[in-house]
């Protein structure tokens, strides 16, 4: 299988912590990829244009991350990183917030990345400031992931985030010790995090 990513993408890294938690790191080749490069194949892969995509040995290419953690999850034989039964949806429910939260912060990027500082919207940006600081604050206040042998999707989708607010608004830690904590303490439990770390650019 090969998997289209590029080192910074929090959803990418994603895919690759799932993929060495349930011992299919070795069946999948990572393919660099620029998303703003029209000559790039991912937009024939993958009609959005986006990462994560991961094609498969007949021709298939399965996106977005939830998909493919999904499909991961069932060779890998089921219930691995995807509960069953009730938990399957506290851990689907974690990683559509972390997602979100990831997406919000992404969209902060991008408007400083992509527009002139004069066409900046202030809105739009204080729009997903807010998704990011109310998504914090439930996280912060809730009870946590707790330690298991092996994180389920939720709890990857939660450090991943985090990883990615470290590398673009580090500055969210002070106002949350309980989430710096538990980040800290994911990252020596689970090797692949170091493993999967962006460039710090």
């Amino acid at each position: 299988m090969i998997l289209r990513s590029s080192p910074a993408s929090p959803f990418g890294r994603k895919i690759k912590i799932a993929a060495a938690l349930l011992g299919l790191k070795d069946r999948i080749r990572i393919e660099m990829t620029d998303t703003l490069d029209p000559s790039d194949s991912i937009r024939l892969q993958n009609p959005l244009g986006k990462i994560p995509a991961l094609l498969l040995d007949d021709g298939t290419v399965l996106f977005d991350s939830r998909v493919i953690a999904e499909y991961l999850d069932f060779i890998a034989g089921g219930g691995r990183i995807i509960p069953a039964g009730p938990e399957r949806f506290a851990a689907l429910r974690l990683q559509a917030l972390a997602d979100g939260i990831t997406e919000a912060a992404l969209l902060r990027v991008y408007e400083g990345r992509f527009r002139a500082p004069e066409k900046h919207e202030p809105k739009w940006v204080e729009h997903q400031s807010g998704k990011v600081s109310r998504g914090l604050a439930s996280l912060e206040a809730g009870p946590l992931p707790g330690e298991t042998a092996t994180p389920d999707i939720g709890a990857i989708a939660l450090a991943c985030m985090l990883g990615y607010l470290d590398l673009r608004a580090p500055g969210w830690r002070p106002g949350h010790p309980k989430l710096a904590a538990w980040v800290d303490a994911f990252a020596d439990a689970v090797p692949a995090f170091g493993e999967t770390r962006p460039p710090q650019s």
